[in-house]
């Protein structure tokens, strides 16, 4: 049994809070990410599980025992580094071995091991190099290799591909995630990029100044962020705000903004009720704008108009960026629309997925709205 639990994990650094009361299990066989920005702490987190700083408040189980006093080369762990921390005087065999020759593994398994992960990584033509002589990507398989021959419990991998150019960034994130499969073993993984957690993850946990904000699958994050802070950081581009104030007109829901104001559809009228007259938050994703004649049916198409700022092209997309009074905002539209910088575009928000958020707290309001919808166009 390889799960990790945080039990109240509370870390401090003299006055500064690192980790706030931290209750979080990982399932065992899981691949479960810590992601937010840098600073939130999920280095911190994962320190503590490897046993490199130790917990100011709680305790640390990994299977079934708390693990809080017990020194990292003894917690059936092995981690990999942001950068790879790869010996430079050793062989790529040499520093795969390593960690088995300190705990007197007899050279035949030593060997055997060793082979087998650099088959399994595709460095066997490798061992005989330095590390001077090696790519990124090469060090990062090594690293991760020096990693597999330990067979441990749990795997800790801390912003392992940062180092890596963008496209050797995509093709390690298949083949750790296909590594996680066939080793079924406990993953722990930290990143601040989201692109990397939602494309890796079984579970991913949002965290931000210590605090964890919430713990779901990648596509539950994304269709139904708890809070402002979520929703903002999952999703590129980012979803767009627009405070506004909730108003009821002739029996319908309407979100003004001040600049535009866009109906809500009538399913959400109850549940958005006790907000009627009050401030909120209308958010929306980039690619829930779309051009108006190149909209997919079965949308709730709200239209709003801005001067036209930026527009990117990406090829099987484009991004455009609006001024609607004090809002700015970004759609992902269809490649074939076509809007000219300085002049009035207008677009259409699909109010069915959009988010309402509360101003005072960032909660969300209504939250089974969003999930509904998600599976609804799924």
């Amino acid at each position: 049994m390889a799960r990790v639990v945080f039990d109240h994990v509370t870390k401090r650094f003299g006055n500064v809070v690192a980790l706030k009361d931290i209750n979080l299990e990982v399932r065992d066989r899981e691949f479960l990410v810590l992601v937010g920005p840098s600073g939130c702490g999920k280095t911190t987190a994962l320190r503590i599980v490897a046993g490199l700083e130790t917990p100011t408040e709680g305790n640390i189980i990994i299977g079934d025992q708390v693990v809080n006093d017990v020194p990292p080369k003894d917690r059936d762990i092995a981690m990999v580094f942001q950068s790879y921390a790869l010996y430079p005087h050793m062989t790529v065999y040499d520093n795969m071995a390593f960690g088995l020759k300190l705990r007197k593994v007899p050279k035949d398994e030593i060997r055997r091991r060793v082979h087998e992960a650099a088959e399994m990584l595709g460095i066997q033509d490798l061992l005989d190099r330095y590390p001077r002589q090696l790519s990124g990507g090469q060090r990062q398989r090594v690293a991760v290799g020096r990693a597999i021959v330990r067979k441990p419990k749990v795997f800790l991998f801390d912003e392992p591909l940062s180092n890596l150019d963008a496209k050797l960034r995509v093709q390690t994130r298949a083949e750790l995630t296909k590594l996680h499969k066939r080793l079924q073993t406990t993953f722990i993984y930290v990143t601040h990029d989201q692109v990397e957690a939602m494309t890796m993850a079984d579970r991913i946990a949002v965290m931000n100044r210590g605090v964890i904000q919430q713990v779901d699958t990648p596509q539950n994050l994304y269709d139904a962020p708890v809070n402002m802070f979520v929703a903002g950081f999952i999703g590129s581009p980012a979803m767009n705000f627009f405070p506004g104030t909730l108003q009821q007109d002739q029996g319908q829901l309407w979100v003004d903004t001040g600049a535009f104001r866009v109906q809500v559809p009538p399913e959400r009228r109850e549940a958005y009720a006790d907000y009627v007259g009050r401030r909120v938050v209308l958010g929306i994703r980039p690619e829930h704008i779309h051009a108006p004649d190149y909209a997919p049916p079965g949308i709730w198409p709200q239209p709003v108009e801005g001067l036209v700022e930026v527009v990117e092209p990406m090829g099987a997309e484009q991004y455009v960026y609006f001024r609607a009074g004090d809002h700015t905002f970004v759609a992902r539209v269809d490649p074939r629309a076509r809007y000219t910088v300085g002049q009035t575009g207008r677009v259409l928000f699909d109010m069915s997925r959009m988010h309402l958020f509360d101003p005072d707290t960032e909660r969300a309001i209504a939250r089974e709205f969003a999930l509904a919808a998600s599976q609804a166009t799924a």
